[in-house]
């Protein structure tokens, strides 16, 4: 190999790395410019979600952890009954829960979330149970 080769090498060399790092230089632009913008947004959603907490009603806190203890006794009653098929009636009787008719609907809708969340099945109108 001769001095002339060794030298055309390593220029092709050289300009490789340089490509690359300009490259690079480049990403690190983009990516500081999106980590500003990312944490602007951030920043605009923790202000929001500050507003709105002092909006809220304090009984609202207490609303959604109602919610949640309802949903964890409908998924705790389909795993202790993993076979059976309920009907939304007879999940209400079974919890305890109020049978009017808005009482209902508002648990078939839990039921419809729960079916598409992939945790339950809906083999029939208005009969639901866990998925196997």
């Amino acid at each position: 190999m001769n001095v002339s080769e060794l030298l055309r090498l390593l220029q092709a060399e050289h300009d490789e790395t340089a490509a690359r790092a300009d490259h690079l230089r480049e990403q690190i632009v983009r990516l500081t410019t999106g980590l500003a913008e990312t944490e602007a947004r951030l920043g605009e959603l923790t202000a929001t979600r500050k507003v709105i907490d002092g909006l809220t009603p304090p009984d609202h806190a207490t609303a959604s952890a109602e919610t949640a203890t309802v949903y964890q006794r409908i998924v705790t009653t389909f795993d202790e009954h993993p076979g059976k098929v309920f009907r939304v009636r007879d999940l209400h009787e079974h919890l305890g829960l109020p049978t009017d008719e808005p009482s209902i609907n508002v648990t078939r809708s839990r039921l419809g979330r729960l079916v598409r969340q992939g945790l339950l099945e809906h083999p029939g109108r208005g009969r639901y149970q866990k998925r196997t």
